[in-house]
């Protein structure tokens, strides 16, 4: 549930010099009800993200949050900075990620390029990132990230989301060795303010998030994990 609105703003905070935006999602997660070997993932997730462009480029950031009836059963962050004072289509990138439960602490570099269309309903952008992962048996790894943002029908929906695939030794469920993870989440959304009849100061949408991952944490294969969706953005 990350990176999902944030190359709607980079390009566009060169232009506007100072951008913010937030929003809080909640998710009802389907992955027990697909799969055996998810029985005990929790049903619901929040997640909070926030941008902020400034005159030296952007910071971003997201905060997962996973529970149970007994409460947060656990967390993932990442936060990243984009470096950008020319007027190149590339900037650079540093980024943290981490988590609880065993997700070891990962630092990142390297550039990203983004693009975007006129009037900013389309936004692409890319990423190039040297990764290293603290305590893993090889730490130093590599990840490439594709990003995009599509609002249509005058941003009565959006659909936007991100791809990564990264290199990182790790062991699966049953035993089995990989070194390659890969994993895209797709969301779809339907704003209801961009609606006739619906006060535009109510910023809730609705929608889904498809998770679709390969040998991803201790997973062995493919998965499709969808869920259902509101968010709410300030």
């Amino acid at each position: 549930m990350k990176k999902l609105f944030l190359f709607a703003f980079i390009l566009l905070s060169v232009c506007a010099g100072k951008v913010m935006a937030q929003n809080i999602q909640l998710h009802y997660d389907l992955g027990r009800a697909l799969y055996k070997s998810l029985d005990e993932r929790p049903w619901v997730t929040t997640t909070v993200e926030m941008f902020k462009a400034d005159k030296w480029g952007s910071t971003y950031f997201f905060v997962d949050m996973d529970y149970t009836d007994k409460g947060v059963s656990s967390a993932y962050w990442e936060i990243s900075r984009e470096l950008k004072f020319w007027k190149a289509l590339v900037s650079a990138h540093v980024e943290y990620n981490g988590g609880l439960n065993y997700i070891n602490n990962a630092f990142l570099g390297g550039a990203t390029y983004s693009w975007n269309s006129n009037d900013f309903s389309k936004v692409f952008g890319v990423q190039v990132l040297y990764k290293y992962i603290q305590k893993n048996e090889k730490p130093h790894n590599f990840q490439l990230t594709g990003t995009w943002t599509l609002n249509f029908c005058k941003e009565k929906f959006t659909f936007s989301g991100f791809a990564d695939f990264w290199r990182e030794k790790h062991t699966d469920v049953d035993g089995n060795n990989h070194d390659f993870v890969f994993i895209s989440e797709p969301q779809f959304w339907v704003n209801l303010n961009k609606f006739k009849h619906v006060n535009k100061d109510l910023n809730l949408s609705v929608g889904t998030e498809w998770e679709l991952s390969t040998d991803f944490a201790d997973r062995n294969g493919f998965y499709f994990i969808p869920t259902l969706a509101m968010k709410w953005s300030f």
